[in-house]
């Protein structure tokens, strides 16, 4: 067998992007001249470098275990990858190998007693399982959508109709026509391309943020070949906003769908006007790649970075009108509650805070997590949205593999969520509030009750789960998978 150092590296940088690490793997590719390869990062099948690695294990096991006469199959306790690449250790193994009388497996007999919790196979690829009471959603009950040729990051639903749009790292997004009325589902290409040598070529850039307008008529996604850009539900292409100086992070349209905001490594926030599609100002308040953005009002927004500063910014406003410093590492996600009064702020320093533009330092410093925490969400619940008679609640998901919701006026965890067996990258609640929807890289998508923190629903798809999102009337649950599968639940066969 003989690879490129170009392979290697490229395998390295998209097991990076796989794994969430996505401004280590934009550094490392421009420090390793990825761009400049010609390997063809659609053809590359997700988890490539994990699967060779495990292959490679598994040779090196094979190796132990078989006898000196090539016949004798040997049980090997299984190798840790260090120990692997360790000749001292694999030449004692098969020293102790050898000394060992052959093993057979024989089958278990289970008196048909699997027991709670027990995965048992149905349907395709996917299992089905007994939790807390809940059947798995089987795979009869999913629509799952293929046609990605890479990992989907992100997806989203239509506010207002069952279309469903989604991001991937083959350079495109794409919307899926979920409605009722459509007896299979249809899909648009919106294909990100960019101008090389007069004509149209393909950008080969993952498609990492989108966001619906309010009214449902246009979307906006952010591109790592540095580009917003605006699409029709038809699948034209509107605008192309172009001012950043490399990839883009985060993308939100405002309220009244005048101005769209985005954030990225080039250290900039910039509002552009959604007429026009030009910059309408373009902020430069930190000091390293700006990684979300959200608005509190039509004309205001706040910032986060990995500098672990967060600013707020208000248009036609050349510094910001309030900065939060407290943070140990760099700031992954931030978002206002429903008023805009409080603003949530999550960090890889495995904290929580809640910041009030009326006080200098956190309200709450929240600290329960044992890893980092890619994201929050705040519930569509309290004074002010559609279920004022529910408590206002904060979700946090991180990648000690647990969710927890918390109340943020008591400033307590009142659940923690703790099915998952993977880092958990997206959580989402159920437009009433009444669920929580979260997406791990254990493949699985559960849907909780927040009220008594219950898992109510569950499905195993076949890939690790980027994000999660319900649609508008909250009868079914979208996600995005690293293996290049997008998946409709409809809770209302259930």
């Amino acid at each position: 067998m003989s690879f490129s150092s170009d392979e290697v590296n490229f395998l390295v940088y998209r097991y990076l992007q796989e794994s969430g690490f996505q401004h280590s793997a934009y550094t490392f590719g421009i420090e390793s001249h990825i761009s400049q390869s010609n390997i063809n990062g659609a053809l590359v099948p997700p988890a490539a470098l994990l699967s060779i690695l495990q292959k490679g294990l598994q040779y090196t096991e094979a190796e132990i275990s078989i006898g000196e006469d090539g016949t004798e199959q040997r049980i090997v306790e299984s190798l840790s990858l260090i120990d692997a690449v360790m000749p001292d250790i694999v030449a004692s193994r098969q020293q102790q190998n050898q000394q060992k009388p052959i093993i057979k497996n024989e089958p278990h007999d289970t008196n048909g007693d699997e027991g709670k919790g027990t995965v048992t196979p149905c349907a395709g690829n996917e299992t089905s399982m007994e939790v807390d009471g809940s059947i798995e959603i089987p795979a009869s009950k999913a629509t799952v959508l293929r046609g990605h040729e890479s990992e989907v990051f992100i997806c989203a639903w239509n506010p207002t109709t069952d279309l469903l749009a989604s991001g991937s790292g083959d350079s495109t997004a794409r919307i899926w026509d979920m409605s009722d009325n459509c007896p299979s589902p249809n899909q648009l290409v919106l294909r990100h391309c960019i101008q090389k040598g007069g004509t149209e070529v393909p950008s080969n850039k993952d498609v990492t943020s989108l966001d619906w307008n309010c009214d449902g008529t246009l979307l906006a996604t952010g591109s790592y070949d540095g580009y917003a850009r605006i699409w029709t539900t038809a699948g034209l292409l509107a605008s192309t906003l172009g001012q950043h100086k490399g990839p883009i992070f985060a993308l939100k349209w405002n309220k009244r769908g005048n101005y769209i905001l985005s954030a990225g490594v080039d250290k900039t926030t910039i509002i552009w006007d959604a007429g026009s599609g030009q910059c309408t100002q373009q902020f430069s308040f930190h000091s390293a790649p700006a990684l979300d953005v959200d608005w509190q009002t039509n004309t205001s927004f706040a910032s986060c970075s990995t500098d672990q500063c967060i600013h707020v910014c208000k248009l036609h406003v050349d510094k910001p009108i309030k900065s939060f410093q407290g943070h140990t590492n760099e700031v992954n996600a931030i978002k206002w509650d429903p008023q805009g009064n409080l603003l949530a702020s999550c960090s890889d320093d495995m904290t929580l805070k809640i910041w009030s533009m009326k006080h200098d330092t956190c309200v709450h410093d929240l600290q329960a997590h044992s890893k980092e925490i890619y994201t929050i969400k705040w519930s569509p619940t309290g004074p002010g949205t559609l279920n004022p008679n529910m408590n206002l609640i904060l979700a946090s998901a991180s990648f000690d593999s647990t969710v927890r919701l918390w109340d943020v006026e008591r400033g307590v965890c009142i659940h923690t969520l703790t099915k998952h067996t993977e880092p958990v990258y997206s959580v989402a609640f159920s437009p009433d509030g009444k669920f929580l929807a979260s997406g791990s890289f254990d493949k699985c998508v559960h849907i909780w009750s927040t009220q008594s923190g219950q898992l109510v629903h569950s499905y195993k798809g076949t890939g690790g789960i980027f994000e999660v999102c319900w649609n508008s009337r909250g009868d079914k649950v979208g996600a995005s998978a690293s293996d290049g599968s997008v998946f409709v639940l409809d809770l209302r066969k259930l």
